[in-house]
């Protein structure tokens, strides 16, 4: 057996991703946890480390971490094999993987491992994409993905020991739920120059690494042009349009491929528009988030003209973490940002930073108020007046949004 004890570190639960993954224990299917770089999916496997062994205190587990210069010998998936043999004895064992994309051809040996019936299999991933292709006929109904997201605000409170008042609020928009900020003090300087060095290691390790770019220059001013462009409709065409403009000849199809390497790296989602009426998804043109906030942050600054891009990046990632699917909903010449559907069911979000002026009003609560169906409504605002009605559309303060709207 592995000495796994020595790499594990202490940490603080998040409790909801181990309820997701408490069913699954012991079960004949791979556990894949998948996130950004740094959203704590390492942490997440050490709570579940723990978990089992509490429940069977002889538990046999082996711990890899390929991010670690101890396991840089296991190549592929030959040396996976050798090591998990070595270190089995001869019950049941609890294998945790963490970062496997970077073991060459890692799907044929977890197809080995788990049809022999003595592994309980965990990995990490940080690629939109494991279940695809090639990969998802070696592991074809032999898997399930838990997405791991940053902390979501009350997960930021907990985690900070802050009170939930404006200060916070203004400090989770700044700064945004990497678990590590717990380890730093909460200043500008500091917390902007780690989170600028963690961007880096996602764009170089997970994007020009992989995908063997040359044009990194491209690359880097793309993520400065969607950090600008928060929540704006976004298509290749009019990026290319924009370069032509500047005198920089990249072809839509190239844009849309580093657009595609970004959202495989999970850096940044995008949110297809979607026809309200029918079921008609707009492939031309997306809406493009930042998995964190913070890093959206430290690439374009924290600045408040861009304070409604930024609300409306927390939002849509407060959906996502509370598992809704999320699109932007089109009718016609009316747009409502986020309609988010769940269990069947589904509501309608607006956004706005201040509803001070006659048309903003107009604006976000007259877009709801043309959907006819009875699903709920709401406009997030950063009013102090809130928790009005109008003509049955809830106005919520994003700070109670994010504490206490109820799923």
């Amino acid at each position: 057996m592995s000495n796994y004890s020595s790499y594990i570190k202490p940490s603080i639960s998040r409790q909801k991703y181990i309820d997701k993954l408490i069913p699954f224990i012991d079960k004949d299917i791979i556990k894949v946890l998948v996130g950004q770089r740094r959203v704590g999916k390492s942490y997440m496997m050490f709570q579940l480390i723990k978990h089992i062994v509490q429940n069977n205190p002889h538990a046999q587990i082996i711990y890899i971490n390929k991010e670690l210069s101890d396991f840089d010998f296991i190549r592929d998936n030959d040396d996976l094999n050798e090591f998990v043999s070595k270190n089995s004895g001869d019950q049941k064992t609890y294998l945790f993987i963490d970062e496997i994309q970077d073991i060459k051809y890692f799907e044929k040996s977890l197809r080995n491992l788990l049809a022999t019936g003595k592994y309980d299999i965990y990995c990490t991933w940080s690629n939109a994409h494991l279940l695809s292709g090639d990969i998802a006929g070696h592991l074809s109904g032999r898997s399930i993905e838990v997405k791991i997201y940053s902390l979501s605000y009350k997960e930021f409170l907990s985690f900070h020991k802050l009170a939930n008042d404006r200060s916070t609020l203004q400090k989770y928009l700044k700064y945004g739920g990497l678990p590590y900020l717990i380890n730093l003090k909460l200043e500008d300087h500091i917390i902007f120059e780690y989170l600028r060095n963690i961007y880096s290691t996602i764009l170089y390790k997970d994007v020009v690494s992989k995908q063997n770019i040359r044009n990194t220059y491209f690359l880097e001013n793309l993520v400065k042009y969607l950090a600008d462009n928060t929540g704006s409709i976004v298509s290749a065409k009019k990026i290319s349009d924009f370069l032509k403009s500047q005198r920089t000849n990249i072809s839509p199809q190239v844009v849309l491929n580093y657009l595609n390497h970004l959202t495989n790296a999970l850096m940044i989602f995008k949110v297809s528009r979607a026809d309200l009426v029918g079921k008609k998804i707009f492939e031309s043109s997306e809406k493009y988030y930042f998995e964190d906030i913070g890093l959206r942050n430290s690439i374009n600054g924290f600045r408040q003209p861009d304070i409604s891009k930024i609300i409306e990046n927390v939002v849509y990632n407060h959906l996502l973490i509370y598992g809704f699917d999320v699109n932007i909903g089109v009718s016609g010449n009316t747009e409502i940002d986020f309609v988010a559907k769940k269990n069947g069911e589904k509501i309608y979000v607006q956004v706005a930073y201040l509803l001070s002026e006659e048309k903003t009003i107009e604006r976000e609560f007259g877009n709801l108020l043309k959907i006819k169906d009875n699903y709920p409504k709401y406009v997030i605002s950063m009013d102090d007046i809130q928790g009005n009605t109008y003509q049955g559309i809830e106005q919520m303060h994003l700070r109670n949004f994010l504490t206490d709207f109820k799923y």
